[in-house]
């Protein structure tokens, strides 16, 4: 049985990572496990996947993710001040 997908970063993420100081477990969290997901609107096949942080105050994690059969590509993460649950 194979286990999960790997998670590759962008640059841009790698950049955001050690900038933003985040920690991977978030980003693994928040790319496995999402508590919501929506595509982005401008960038067909990209996907927006959140997550609050209990750990960071609650504060709502986005990882902009492409994901094929092999991988799962990060292109950027951030906290979003403006995230809100669906509704």
């Amino acid at each position: 049985m194979a286990g999960p997908k790997p998670l590759s970063f962008t640059k841009h993420a790698q950049d955001a990572v050690v900038e933003r100081k985040l920690e991977f477990d978030w980003i693994e969290r928040t790319v496995r496990e999402p508590q919501w997901c929506q595509p982005d609107p401008k960038r067909p096949g990209v996907e927006r996947r959140f997550r609050a942080i209990p750990e960071f105050g609650g504060r709502i994690l986005r990882a902009a993710c492409l994901e094929n059969s092999d991988e799962i590509r990060i292109l950027t993460v951030f906290f979003d001040r403006d995230a809100r649950g669906p509704t």
